[in-house]
């Protein structure tokens, strides 16, 4: 796959997770802890020279409820960089709204599974710039813990069996599987046959959280990220798992991503952005600076 944005700057993008209107932090999408106020965070990050920011609303699709329009509004007039807002998007006028809230792009996840060509349409009406597709991806086989909402495990998309070809291979414990409804819902699909899909359908980015990492600092999932990478053409934001800046050189370099995402070492002030960036500039990768 031919990739047109390997070679502009790479980007650090902190973040905000939010609940309850509150920047909230766990471990594996659970054991959630308070991480400060969302406005608050914008303006330090914005301060400490942020190439982007992400604020998404994690329990809005879960809970089936708006978006919080003037948490999101608040936090855009703090954030003199490019904001991306998600959590809970559902139809073409949650993206309008957030665009004119301060949004510069739209993250939509459970929405994009339960109905792709919503991406298509939102694509088409406020261009491929605008529109994010957020993948929570779970590797296979494996023993997460994962959160809960009592609804049962079969998150299987009406649509699956008309497009087999985008569900993960049973006969294969390889590869990783599309979560839905802030990780709480597996759907059988493929987490890099869907990304393709998406790209095909209009997505202008694809962010790409790691499950198994997610809170751990142990790392972004290199491999996971590198696949994806390979098999699109759309800028890939690695997400879940970096705990130092060396992880971050890793996810640009093993994972090929265009973009890392970190929430709890900038949150709890373990290491800066300018110590990251500089960091990565001593390692050749160039950034904004």
């Amino acid at each position: 796959m031919t990739r047109p944005y390997a070679m502009l700057a790479k980007r650090i993008i902190p973040c905000l997770d939010v609940k309850g209107g509150r920047v909230v932090k766990g471990v594996n999408f659970i054991g959630l802890r308070d991480a400060g106020d969302p406005v608050e965070c914008a303006a330090r990050y914005d301060a400490e020279g942020a190439d982007e920011l992400t604020f998404l609303d994690i329990t809005a699709s879960h809970e089936q409820r708006d978006i919080i329009f003037e948490i999101v509004s608040a936090t855009a007039n703090q954030a003199f960089m490019p904001l991306t807002v998600g959590g809970g998007v559902r139809r073409e006028d949650d993206v309008r709204r957030l665009l004119k809230a301060g949004a510069d792009k739209v993250s939509i996840n459970t929405a994009a599974v339960s109905d792709p060509d919503f991406v298509g349409a939102a694509a088409r009406r406020f261009g491929a710039q605008c529109i994010v597709v957020a993948v929570d991806a779970r590797r296979r086989g494996g023993d997460l813990e994962l959160a809960t909402d009592g609804g049962g495990t079969d998150g299987r998309p009406a649509w699956a069996g008309t497009y087999p070809e985008l569900l993960v291979d049973g006969a294969s414990a390889d590869g990783w599987e599309v979560y839905t409804h802030g990780g709480r819902r597996p759907t059988g699909i493929d987490v890099v046959k869907w990304c393709r899909r998406m790209e095909e359908l209009g997505s202008g980015e694809i962010l790409l959280t790691s499950m198994d990492r997610d809170g751990t600092k142990q790392g972004y999932d290199c491999h996971l990220t590198a696949a994806v990478s390979d098999a699109v053409g759309v800028p890939v934001i690695a997400s879940g798992g970096v705990g130092n800046p060396g992880h971050m050189f890793e996810g640009f370099t093993k994972g090929k991503a265009d973009a890392v995402l970190a929430a709890s070492i900038f949150h709890y002030g373990e290491y800066t952005i300018a110590e990251c960036k500089e960091y990565l500039v001593e390692r050749g990768v160039t950034v904004r600076v």
